[in-house]
C-alpha cells in the first residue's frame, strides 16, 4: 500500500509540474509565475536598490557613462552618436521594455497573440487602418537616410543588448502575467510605435454623421448650424497676420454627395483628451529679458507613462526632455540654446469615400466612367489559447481599404459599412527620427525651420524659443491640398475630383515668428483665421483654452517660470463665463428652479473648476445635458440607421444668446406644445439635479464637490490590471479648461517650463507617473501626487559627465 501511495504522490506531483509549467489557455504557466526565485516576487524593488556599477555590452564602440538622479532619470554621456543611441535604447529597455513591446503590438495588430480573443477585434481594426503598412513605409524612410539609419539601428542594437542579457527573473511583471517573452527590436518596431501616435492623433472622423445630417436637412441648414469658422475664436496665428508666400491654386469645389449610406456603427468623432497646450513668451514680457517656453501635451494618462525623461550627451549634442519609449531622440525638450514643444494640429486628414459597387459580387467599383477591380487581402491572426489561425479578408479600392463590407457588422471602429478610407497615417512617410535629430541639435530659428520637411504625421503645432530672443510657432505636417469643405462630409468614391491630389507646401503651413503681442501659443484651436488660403478642416478643438491662455499671456509682464506653471494649472471656465449668465436669467424666472440649492451655488460661483468647488459638478453636467436636449431630437447621435453629428457648443451658445426663438429649441417628439429656450433650460436643469442626486446622493457639499465627483483615473495600459493603476485622483480642471484633466483619464501627460539663458537654461517638469515601468518600483508612480497639486520638479541638466550635482545618486558604466 505504501508503494501505491508513493506512486500516486509521484503521479500527482508530476501532473502538477506538467500543468504548472504550461500555459492554461490565455493564462500564464503558473509554476514560473509563482516561483519565489524567478516569479512575480522578484519584481518588487526596495527604495535603496542601486543599478550595477558596470555593465558589459557587445556592440559598443567605447565607454558610456550613465548618471541617475534622485528621480530615476538617466543622464547619458557617450563619446559618439552611435553609442549614444545604443545606450538610449538599452537604458529605456531596462525600465520600459514591456511598454515598448505593447505599443509595437498594438500597431502591428498582434495583441491577441499574447492577450487572447479579448484583443482580436482591436487587432483587426488596427490592421484595417493599415498601421503595419504605414510602419513599413516609415521604416524604409528611416533606413534610407544616413543619420536616421544610424540612429534607429544603434537604438535597436541597444534594446536588443538588453533583451539578450535579461533573465526571466528580471522580466517585467506583465510578461509573467501574460506568459510570453520579448522579441528582438528593429527599426520597423520603432516605426510601429510612431504609428500608434498617428492613430491616436489623427484617426477620427465625423464625415459620415455629417453626411447623414446633410442628406436630411440640406446645405443651407448645414452652413448655418455647422459653420466653417467659430463665432468665438483666438487662432494660433494672430488674426490679421499677413502671409508671406504666394499660395498654390486651390481646387474648385465639385458637386457634393446627395445622400449617405445607412450603417450600424458607434462613432465618437470628438476625443477631448487628444489636445495640448504650449506657448512661448518673448523676452519683452519676462523678468529675465529672455524667452520662457511651456508645454503640456494632453493625452490618455497611463501607467507606465507615455513619456520617459532623459538627458542625451555626445560631442554633437546635449539635450534634455522626454521621449516615447521605442522612439529614439528627445521629442519635447531643450538644449543649451533652444526649447520646443508640441501640440496636435487636429486637421482633417481622415476621409471616407462612399463606394458604388457594380453588383453584389463586390468585384468592381465605379470610378469616373469606368469600373475598376476590387482587390482583397487576407490577414492572419494567431490568437492565444486558440489552436486555429483566424483569417480576416479586407476589400481594397485605390482610395484605400473598405473598412467594413456590406453585410458585415462593424466590430470595433468609428467607421461605417461600405466606405473606403484615405487617411494620412499610412500614406505620409516623412522621417520623424531625422526631425528630432535636427531639433535636438538646433541652435536657432533657422535650425528649427529645417525640421518641417520631415514632420509628416501627425501634424504638430511646434512651439519654439531661443536664447537669441526668438519665439515662434508652426503648424507643421503634411496636409492634403483640399477644396473648401473637402472631407467635411463623406466623399464620392466615383468622382475623381473628390480624392486627394496634392499637398500644401510645408513652408506654407501656418506659422508666425515674434508677433507684436509678445508671445505665441496653441491649444488645438484653429491654426489661422479665414484669411489663410488653404482648407485644413472645419472643426478644431473648442476655443476656450486658447482664449484663456491668450488672455493671461496678453496681461503678463515680467513673467517667471512660476508664472507659466500657474497658467498650466489655470482652472478658469471660459465657457461658463460666456453662457452661465444667460442660463441664470432663464432659471431665475422659474421659482421651482431658483429654489433649488444648486441654483444658488451656480449664482455665487467664481467660475473656476477648482477641486473644492461644487458648481463645476453642476455646470459641466448641465451644459452637456442641455446640448443633448436641444439637438438629440433632430440630430440623433445614437440612431442605428443614420446617426448624425450635432452642432458645436460654440454654435449652440451663439444660438441661445442671439436666437432664443430658434425653431431648434422645440422638441419635435412632443406634440402637445412648442418648447422654447426657457422650457429646455429649466427642464434640463431640474433633470440634471435629479441625475446628480442619483449618482452622488441628495445635494451635499462633501459628495458633490468637483474634485471628488470628477476624479481622474490613471490606468495601466492593460485596464484589466487595475491594481497597477491609480484611481480617483483629486484635482481640478476639466476637458475644456487650461488644466485639462478629465474624469476619463485624459490630461497633461507632461508639464514642462523652460527659462532660456545666454549661459545655461533652467527647466522644470514632471508627468503623472514615474520613470520605471515596474509597479514594484518606488519610481513607478512617485510623481503623481506632485502632478495632481500642480507642482513641478526642477530638472537636472548637467553640463558634462564630470559635473558634480547633489541630486545624482548613482553612476553606471556601459563598456565593451
Amino acid at each position: 500500500m505504501k508503494y501505491i501511495r508513493a506512486l500516486l504522490s509521484l503521479l500527482v506531483a508530476g501532473g502538477l509540474t506538467y500543468i504548472f509549467s504550461r500555459p492554461l489557455g490565455p493564462a500564464p504557466a503558473l509554476g514560473p509565475f509563482f516561483s519565489p526565485f524567478t516569479g512575480f516576487w522578484q519584481n518588487a524593488e526596495s527604495p535603496d536598490k542601486q543599478p550595477p556599477a558596470d555593465i558589459k555590452l557587445q556592440g559598443l564602440k567605447g565607454e558610456v557613462t550613465v548618471k541617475y538622479d534622485d528621480n530615476g532619470v538617466p543622464h547619458i554621456f557617450a563619446d559618439n552618436d552611435e553609442d549614444l543611441y545604443f545606450a538610449q535604447g538599452f537604458i529605456i529597455a531596462r525600465d520600459r521594455l514591456w511598454q515598448m513591446d505593447f505599443y509595437s503590438r498594438v500597431a502591428a495588430g498582434r495583441l491577441s497573440e499574447v492577450m487572447g480573443p479579448l484583443a482580436l477585434d482591436f487587432d483587426r481594426y488596427n490592421r484595417r487602418l493599415q498601421l503595419p503598412e504605414g510602419a513599413e513605409r516609415l521604416a524604409e524612410s528611416f533606413t534610407h537616410e544616413p543619420t536616421s539609419k544610424l540612429i534607429v539601428e544603434s537604438y535597436s542594437a541597444g534594446v536588443n543588448a538588453y533583451i539578450q542579457q535579461v533573465s526571466y527573473k528580471d522580466l517585467a511583471i506583465e510578461y509573467k502575467i501574460l506568459g510570453y517573452t520579448p522579441e528582438a527590436w528593429s527599426p520597423l518596431k520603432t516605426a510601429l510605435v510612431e504609428m500608434v501616435m498617428r492613430k491616436d492623433m489623427n484617426a477620427r472622423s465625423d464625415d459620415y454623421r455629417m453626411a447623414n445630417a446633410l442628406a436630411k436637412f440640406g446645405k443651407e441648414t448645414m452652413n448655418d448650424l455647422f459653420p466653417d469658422y467659430p463665432v468665438e475664436e483666438s487662432p494660433i496665428v494672430p488674426s490679421g497676420t499677413k502671409w508671406d508666400f504666394t499660395p498654390l491654386a486651390v481646387p474648385k469645389v465639385p458637386e457634393l454627395m446627395k445622400a449617405s449610406i445607412a450603417a450600424n456603427l458607434d462613432l465618437e468623432a470628438e476625443n477631448p483628451g487628444i489636445g495640448s497646450n504650449n506657448w512661448a513668451v518673448h523676452g519683452s514680457r519676462t523678468a529675465s529679458g529672455l524667452p520662457l517656453l511651456a508645454n503640456d501635451p494632453h493625452l490618455g494618462l497611463s501607467l507606465p507613462s507615455i513619456w520617459y525623461q532623459m538627458q542625451l550627451v555626445s560631442p554633437t549634442v546635449n539635450v534634455y526632455g522626454v521621449c516615447v519609449p521605442g522612439w529614439p531622440g528627445i521629442g519635447i525638450g531643450f538644449n543649451k540654446d533652444i526649447a520646443w514643444g508640441m501640440t496636435n494640429v487636429g486637421s482633417d486628414v481622415f476621409d471616407l469615400f462612399q463606394i458604388q459597387f457594380k453588383d453584389n459580387t463586390f468585384k468592381e467599383y465605379k470610378y469616373g466612367n469606368d469600373w475598376r477591380p476590387v482587390t482583397s487581402r487576407v490577414s492572419e491572426f494567431k490568437v492565444k489559447g486558440s489552436p486555429e489561425i483566424i483569417r480576416d479578408t479586407v476589400l481594397y479600392t485605390h482610395h484605400g481599404p473598405i473598412l467594413y463590407s456590406q453585410g458585415q457588422k462593424p466590430f470595433f471602429s468609428d467607421l461605417p459599412v461600405g466606405h473606403a478610407l484615405t487617411w494620412v497615417g499610412p500614406v505620409a512617410a516623412g522621417n520623424s527620427v531625422k526631425a528630432l535629430y535636427l531639433i535636438n541639435h538646433g541652435k536657432n530659428y533657422d535650425d528649427y525651420r529645417k525640421i518641417l520637411p520631415y514632420l509628416a504625421a501627425p501634424g504638430f503645432n511646434v512651439v519654439f524659443a531661443s536664447n537669441q530672443n526668438d519665439v515662434a510657432i508652426t503648424s507643421a505636417g503634411h496636409f492634403p491640398l483640399k477644396w473648401k469643405e473637402q472631407g467635411k462630409y463623406s466623399l464620392d468614391g466615383a468622382n475623381p475630383e473628390h480624392e486627394w491630389k496634392a499637398w500644401i507646401p510645408v513652408e506654407q503651413t501656418p506659422y508666425v515668428k515674434n508677433p507684436a503681442r509678445g508671445f505665441v501659443s496653441s491649444a488645438n484651436q484653429f491654426p489661422a483665421d479665414p484669411s489663410y488660403p488653404y482648407y485644413l478642416g472645419w472643426k478644431f478643438a473648442p476655443a476656450e483654452r486658447g482664449i484663456r491662455i491668450n488672455e493671461r499671456l496678453g496681461n503678463m509682464t515680467k513673467a517667471t517660470p512660476d508664472s507659466l506653471r500657474l497658467l498650466q494649472n489655470d482652472n478658469f471656465n471660459v465657457e461658463a463665463r460666456r453662457i452661465l449668465p444667460e442660463l441664470l436669467k432663464y432659471l431665475e424666472k422659474d421659482p421651482s428652479a431658483k429654489a433649488l440649492p444648486a441654483y444658488g451655488v451656480l449664482a455665487k460661483w467664481n467660475l473656476r473648476n477648482d477641486p473644492n468647488e461644487i458648481a463645476p459638478t453642476i455646470f459641466e453636467r448641465f451644459v452637456k445635458e442641455l446640448r443633448l436636449a436641444i439637438w438629440e431630437d433632430e440630430f440623433p447621435t445614437q440612431d442605428e440607421k443614420a446617426p448624425m453629428s450635432q452642432p458645436t457648443r460654440d454654435r449652440t451658445w451663439a444660438m441661445l444668446q442671439k436666437q432664443p426663438n430658434a425653431k431648434w429649441f422645440d422638441n419635435v417628439k412632443t406634440t402637445d406644445k412648442v418648447e422654447t429656450a426657457a422650457d429646455i433650460i429649466t427642464t434640463t436643469f431640474k433633470a440634471t439635479i435629479d441625475s446628480l442626486t442619483v449618482k452622488y446622493g441628495p445635494y451635499n457639499p462633501q459628495t458633490w464637490v468637483w474634485g471628488t465627483a470628477k476624479g481622474t483615473d490613471i490606468k495601466h495600459l492593460v485596464p484589466l490590471f487595475k491594481s497597477f493603476s491609480r484611481m480617483d485622483i483629486i484635482n481640478g480642471g476639466g476637458a475644456n479648461i487650461v488644466n485639462a484633466t478629465t474624469e476619463a483619464g485624459h490630461g497633461p501627460s507632461w508639464r514642462m517650463v523652460v527659462q532660456l539663458d545666454k549661459t545655461w537654461p533652467k527647466a522644470y517638469g514632471l508627468y503623472p507617473g514615474g520613470q520605471s515601468g515596474n509597479p514594484g518600483s518606488p519610481h513607478y508612480d512617485n510623481m503623481v501626487e506632485k502632478w495632481a497639486k500642480g507642482e513641478l520638479n526642477e530638472l537636472v541638466f548637467l553640463k558634462s559627465k564630470d559635473e558634480q550635482h547633489p541630486r545624482i545618486k548613482s553612476t553606471v558604466k556601459l563598456q565593451r
